[in-house]
């Protein structure tokens, strides 16, 4: 897929559905270091959490697409699970204009925080989330959450927790 060249064609943010599961995960697997959840996975988070979950497609091609969903313990908060930007199209801030689709719908007026994890060395992803408080005019904070040692011997980095908020609409 070549869409650096052309950064002109029309960038469509819309919810997933069921159809898409199978590009969303392709993409995933194009966006290291985001670890690769399975097609059925994909297929679940198209149907059950297209409220609170976006794509965006250009030329008919997937090149972004956030997972994210209330969390069922704390209600005014929208959870912000993996974010994926097709390396031809980072730069762009796709990302923050796909958060804001989200935060924009009618289905998340309720929600005060953003949450999410990142690992320490995932600049890219740190970045992100602190202009989204910066653009939000809110506060973020760090704190541990999960632990390397959680992952087992696989050598998983931790899992910062990143709460913004909170939100006023």
């Amino acid at each position: 897929m070549g869409l650096k060249n052309d950064e002109n064609r029309p960038i469509i943010i819309r919810k997933p559905q069921i159809e898409d599961g199978e590009r969303i995960y392709h993409l995933v697997k194009q966006c290291k270091p985001l670890d690769i959840n399975s097609l059925y996975g994909y297929l679940l988070i198209c149907t059950h959490f297209d409220q609170t979950s976006v794509l965006a497609e250009s030329n008919n091609e997937i090149v972004g697409y956030i997972s994210a969903y209330i969390n069922p313990h704390h209600r005014k908060t929208l959870f912000i699970w993996q974010v994926a930007v097709h390396p031809d199209t980072r730069g762009r801030g796709l990302a923050t204009k796909m958060i804001m689709d989200i935060l924009n719908r009618e289905y998340t007026d309720s929600v005060k925080f953003i949450e999410t994890t990142v690992t320490p060395s995932n600049h890219s992803s740190m970045s992100l989330f602190q202009k989204i408080a910066s653009q939000l005019d809110t506060n973020i904070q760090k704190s541990s959450f999960f632990t390397s040692d959680l992952f087992g011997k696989s050598n998983h980095e931790e899992e910062l927790l990143l709460r913004i908020g909170p939100l006023t609409k």
